[in-house]
């Protein structure tokens, strides 16, 4: 095990009304003048804006809207917020949304005392070492936004969906309601499941020393998304198996799975990263896609890594094991092949050069060339075997 500090230092209030409960918590730390961020308009249509704007007013707090953040959230709207936070001075930040709310949320605080472009974060031109104070309402349990320090943003010029990281972006504080998930739909409940799923694998697959405690950790944690995925498209309001898979989200990206691992990397959110920004589709439905495929490439290099993964998920090894991945995948109404989503093999060498762009710099760029992406890729077309 590699030496490590670990620190995360993001309260969770977990439970019933926790989205009630944090704005006591906002009051409580000395912050008057909140910003609300959301996304299309569902947090109004189903009430939840209301019940958490009447509470704010119940404690004497002012707040600001800023809606429209999208499911990529992109730059421009990034910079909208930034201007709009300061014209009216907010000291905090609630995001009442998904991954892709707070994920803004974090570019907007992050941009709020930089005088330079809020970009720069996101190309390693520039890291942020102060930050607007953020609390997070979550709604769909996904990307574990609400419990670390990453941000993903998309800018529009060029396609660019790149990651920022620093120990300033955790929440101050995060409300975990599982009820508040029983809207979510069948769809985005299982892109949900192939994104917790993706966080878990990277780790588990590419770290460079022997763990045993992280791939027991690793194995126990997907299958308990799996199971509980299977439970929530079968009874979307079972509130065990929604508190269940919620909490495993957050887990699989909190940091917690990753301490004392070495060099692991990234390599599938590398090639997705690239196809949610070009043609805009769900971030779960691309790792859904890129997933077996990578497997399918990474086995020539590990096969032993991907047999046991097979093993313990599915009682099946090599390809048969990935197959059944795939089937799995399948099972629960994802894609699993590019032409699903309408890319071609047209589009791979785009792509690819894409992703080759956003590693420069980084470990991803030592293992992974445009040459292998596009490999990687042409095993997630129809034709292959």
């Amino acid at each position: 095990m590699q030496d490590f500090v670990f620190c995360n230092p993001t309260k969770i209030i977990f439970g019933d009304e926790a989205e009630l409960k944090i704005v006591a918590d906002i009051k409580e730390s000395g912050y008057k003048k909140v910003m609300l961020v959301y996304g299309m308009g569902s947090v109004k249509q189903n009430g939840l804006y209301d019940r958490v704007v009447r509470r704010l007013i119940k404690n004497e707090l002012y707040f600001t809207d800023f809606g429209g953040v999208r499911p990529n959230p992109v730059l421009s709207h990034v910079k909208e917020g930034i201007e709009w936070a300061q014209r009216n001075s907010v000291d905090c930040l609630l995001a009442v949304g998904g991954g892709s709310v707070i994920d803004e949320a974090k570019a907007i605080a992050a941009g709020f005392y930089y005088e330079g472009d809020v970009w720069d974060f996101f190309e390693g031109v520039a890291t942020p070492t102060k930050a607007l104070p953020i609390f997070t309402i979550l709604t769909l349990a996904a990307t574990g936004s609400e419990m670390n320090g990453g941000s993903v943003i998309t800018n529009e010029e060029g396609a660019k969906k790149y990651v920022m990281s620093s120990p300033c972006l955790y929440p101050k504080a995060s409300a975990l309601n599982p009820a508040l998930t029983f809207g979510v739909s069948p769809r985005q409940s299982a892109t949900a499941a192939a994104d917790a799923i993706s966080h878990v694998l990277e780790g588990y697959f590419t770290k460079k020393n022997n763990l045993p405690l992280n791939d027991r950790m690793a194995e126990a944690l997907i299958k308990t998304i799996m199971k509980d995925i299977e439970k929530i498209l079968k009874n979307p309001s079972d509130y065990d198996a929604r508190a269940s898979f919620m909490w495993s989200a957050t887990l699989a990206l909190n940091g917690i799975m990753n301490v004392g691992l070495k060099e692991f990397i990234f390599p599938n959110h590398l090639i997705e990263r690239p196809m949610s920004a070009i043609f805009d589709i769900p971030h779960g439905e691309g790792l859904s896609i890129v997933m077996p495929a990578w497997l399918a490439w990474f086995r020539a290099k590990e096969p032993k890594k991907v047999d046991r993964f097979c093993k313990k998920m599915f009682k099946k090894s090599g390809a048969d094991g990935i197959a059944a991945f795939e089937e799995w995948l399948c099972g629960i109404g994802l894609p699993t092949r590019l032409e699903d989503v309408g890319i071609k093999a047209s589009d791979i060498e785009a792509i690819a050069q894409n992703a080759v762009m956003g590693a420069k710099g980084s470990a991803l760029y030592k293992e992974y060339d445009k040459k292998s992406i596009e490999d990687i890729l042409k095993k997630a077309l129809k034709q292959s075997n």
